[in-house]
């Protein structure tokens, strides 16, 4: 009999951490979705975790305890598959490691991902933007920090976790001014700042004494802002500026939205995908095909250079009964 904890410790110490050198971000996720797991199994199976066997956790079961996200924790589609994608790297992992149990294995492996509606991504036009960038108070130290914070992720498209772990070190404003970050799959990247952002984090910064933290948007104890803050933040000023503009009230606004809304902004001025692509880091170009599908303005300027159709105004009508009985289910 295979015990698991033995299994699932060598998995996250050893795969991840040593071999793969994996992120701070894809441990969390992997730990999150082990911790559920295993939550379900004590719960189905009556069973401390480390007395889990392998061989518990075979395909029916983890056919179980996806529907059980769904249904109980009414998971999206996308949650369900990123649990799933943890799952099926362990069990990938053990393939080598326990031959013996190499069918139960694929059978795991062979659970597929779901497909999902992929809606129309959401960002702030530019009358939204100026009413967001206009609520928070000024006169303030927390005020100020988040005007900073705000504007510099409507200009870069930084990714949340990258916005918070950013340094001032990283900010450049000599010759071409940009902010430089290691985002993604550990990829570093330099973004450039507009003239307005450039002007914001020099004031920013020399409000910040020698010895203040060197993170460029920190707590108020001078430690790393925490992703639920910055989500809490975006929202909250989100809601003020819903008062001054009524497109926003209903609106989820979150700092994603602002980095949609840095790459529709960088499409719309007509800079090429694959410069955005590079800008955002993304792996591939296609990926920015989604902004395009965002943006109807862009569609209806090409609508507006398309010739009109011409046709008659007769209605069609049936030869034949059956093809009008066809016509009218």
């Amino acid at each position: 009999m295979t015990a698991l904890a033995p299994l699932l410790q060598t998995f996250f110490t050893v795969r991840l951490l040593k071999e793969q050198q994996a992120s701070p971000n894809t441990i969390a996720s992997y730990r999150d979705a082990f911790r559920l797991l295993l939550g379900f199994a004590v719960e189905r199976l009556k069973k401390a975790p480390s007395d889990l066997l392998l061989t518990d956790l075979d395909a029916p079961f983890i056919g179980a305890f996806l529907e059980y996200l769904e249904s109980e924790r009414e998971n999206s589609a996308r949650s369900r598959n990123t649990r799933l994608a943890a799952v099926h790297s362990f069990y990938r992992f053990i393939s080598i490691q326990e031959p013996a149990h190499a069918a139960l294995i694929q059978r795991v492996l062979a659970i597929p991902q779901k497909r999902f509606d992929r809606n129309i991504v959401s960002f702030l036009t530019e009358p939204e933007t100026d009413a967001l960038l206009a609520s928070p108070d000024r006169s303030t130290w927390i005020g100020r920090r988040d005007h900073a914070l705000l504007l510099v992720a409507i200009v870069t498209g930084l990714r949340v976790s990258e916005l918070i772990a950013s340094r001032r070190e990283q900010v450049f404003f000599e010759t071409i001014p940009h902010i430089r970050c290691r985002g993604k799959g550990r990829k570093e990247r330099c973004t450039p700042l507009t003239e307005s952002a450039v002007s914001e984090l020099r004031d920013w910064f020399a409000e910040q004494g020698p010895n203040d933290s060197d993170f460029i948007f920190p707590s108020r104890r001078g430690f790393r802002l925490s992703r639920d803050a910055v989500e809490h933040l975006v929202a909250k000023y989100a809601n003020i500026a819903g008062r001054r503009c009524p497109s926003l009230k209903g609106k989820t606004v979150s700092p994603h939205v602002l980095r949609h809304t840095a790459a529709v902004r960088l499409l719309q001025s007509g800079v090429d995908r694959s410069v955005i692509a590079l800008w955002l880091g993304h792996e591939s170009v296609e990926t920015t095909q989604m902004y395009l599908d965002a943006d109807l303005s862009m569609k209806e300027k090409a609508l507006a250079k398309t010739a009109p159709l011409r046709f008659g105004s007769s209605r069609y009508k049936p030869g034949d009964r059956l093809l009008a009985f066809l016509e009218g289910l």
